[in-house]
């Protein structure tokens, strides 16, 4: 196959938009190895020898050689790059799926929020954003824009929706950064991520249906399943996310599956590509809607942004959940689902009767943050930021605690995870130990969904911590684990019998 030809071609037919080199060129390679034009164990051309053919410097093909290998797309090895065997055993759907059948629960009337307890302040305290870093005269300058602009008609209830102009903004962003497939109609705005997991518990399945949820994971999406009143069947994660056996699809069919795949909640790991398209095509055989938060997404510290879920496949079915509650400031109270299009014109009559209509302003303001690139800048200032403060944080753990623990999920987001390596340390006792030195850490433990998890360890959210502080709070946290490690190893010691003793004959040794 002529590559170069290939590449020029697509080029051409996507010249409309306006896309950097790099970009071009990673879009035409990823196209043509989903679409199967590219086979499993094709051989790329050289970067060198490609970037002469096509003209162009040579790191631009290095760039897209990297995201693909990044995403699992292609594999190196010293004869070249390959294109993986796993994307070869992804086949488009012949037929757009039912996700009708999933159905509308009859409850849509009657959500409910899910009141929690405040958030704790303190160092390493998990989803709080480096707030101070925020451009806040910027964001105070687009509010009053925003109040200035107001209709005496917008005064009054907003959209079901949310703002017009807000949805557009987010479904432009969604497909430029995360390949998400997505008309505005499909867009809804709502309260947060919480609000939009009740909305979805609430609509997407009925009272007794079954929902798969990460275990250990999110407390959130625990609460309003049971709120919901649906089975709650717990998901095992390892190091590339959640892990459904064949024993699972079998004796525990799902009809709402729960997951972070970007960075997961709150273990860290990222969901490989070949778990994605697994489950998404299990999914659509089995019925089920998959419920991607694409939770942490935005900072992704190693390689480039992967690609959501619910662009993977054609009419995949997925229900994609976003929030600016990382990315700017919880306190602004704006997040989003993304429905797939059959189900839209549903979701559209439900918000007309239950959503919380409102906040026009803060819309607005969001919307012309997103459309004058100043929400791009941001994320790119704040990925710098929350690198250096995690590799910090990383070397710091393992000067401190690399004998007692492991770091899991430090590629991604703003939290990490560290896992003891004795699952007999008493994850709850350090936190409440280092809640009263100021050090506000989750204990993996408290995220299991369903029995034992095996996780045992804490979650350390670094994006607020300065980079200079990190050495001197690890110090602080590695004595109180270091010190259970070492009670948890007594422990042992005084429950194990002694050996019997030797016997020996009766003749003395010289």
């Amino acid at each position: 196959m002529d590559l170069a030809l290939l590449i020029n071609d697509y080029a051409e037919q996507h010249r409309d938009q306006g896309w950097p080199r790099q970009r071009m060129l990673h879009e035409c390679l990823r196209s043509a190895i989903r679409s199967g034009t590219l086979a499993a164990g094709a051989r790329l051309a050289a970067s060198r020898a490609l970037a002469e053919e096509l003209g162009v410097a040579r790191n631009t093909v290095l760039y897209a050689y990297e995201q693909l290998t990044s995403e699992g797309f292609v594999v190196t090895d010293r004869r070249g790059t390959v294109v993986a065997a796993l994307a070869a055993e992804h086949k488009p759907a012949r037929r757009a799926p039912a996700v009708q059948e999933a159905g509308l629960s009859q409850r849509v009337r009657n959500l409910r929020a899910v009141p929690g307890p405040a958030d704790r302040m303190g160092a390493f305290v998990p989803g709080v954003p480096a707030l101070e870093q925020f451009p806040m005269a910027l964001w105070r300058r687009m509010m009053e824009r925003a109040l200035r602009t107001i209709t005496v008609e917008q005064l009054n209830y907003g959209e079901a929706a949310g703002e017009p102009q807000l949805r557009e903004a987010i479904a432009d962003h969604l497909r430029a950064s995360r390949g998400v497939v997505c008309e505005a109609a499909q867009v809804f705005i709502t309260d947060g991520t919480q609000s939009s997991l009740d909305i979805c518990m609430h609509a997407l399945a009925d009272v007794g249906d079954t929902v798969w949820i990460e275990n250990p994971g999110y407390g959130g999406a625990l609460a309003a399943a049971r709120g919901a009143g649906l089975a709650v069947a717990g998901i095992d994660v390892d190091d590339d996310g959640m892990s459904p056996t064949p024993e699972d699809w079998l004796l525990r069919p799902p009809r709402l599956i729960y997951t972070t795949p970007s960075h997961q909640y709150p273990v860290g790991s990222v969901l490989s590509l070949r778990r994605r398209l697994a489950l998404i095509e299990s999914a659509r055989a089995a019925g089920a809607l998959i419920i991607e938060d694409d939770y942490d997404s935005e900072f992704r510290h190693d390689g480039a942004p992967l690609h959501a879920m619910q662009g993977l496949a054609a009419n995949a079915p997925v229900v994609y959940l976003g929030t600016f509650s990382k990315t700017m400031f919880p306190s602004l109270r704006i997040g989003f689902v993304v429905v797939p299009a059959s189900l839209a014109e549903a979701f559209l009559q439900m918000r007309e009767q239950s959503s919380a209509r409102g906040r026009v302003a803060e819309q607005l303001a969001l919307a012309e943050f997103l459309r004058s690139g100043q929400f791009a800048l941001h994320l790119r200032r704040m990925r710098r930021l929350y690198r250096q403060r995690r590799d910090a944080l990383v070397a710091a753990l393992g000067q401190h605690l690399g004998s007692v623990a492991t770091v899991h999920g430090g590629s991604a987001g703003m939290h990490l995870s560290l896992r003891f390596n004795d699952a007999a340390i008493d994850d709850e006792a350090i936190v409440a130990q280092a809640l009263e030195r100021g050090i506000a850490v989750n204990a993996l433990s408290a995220h299991d969904t369903q029995g034992e998890s095996g996780w045992k360890g804490l979650m350390l959210g670094y994006a607020q911590v300065p980079a200079e502080q990190m050495d001197g709070l690890v110090k602080q946290l590695a004595a109180l684990v270091h010190l259970a490690a070492y009670a948890a190893n007594c422990s042992r010691t005084f429950k194990t019998p002694y050996p019997p003793a030797r016997r020996t004959s009766g003749r003395s040794r010289r």
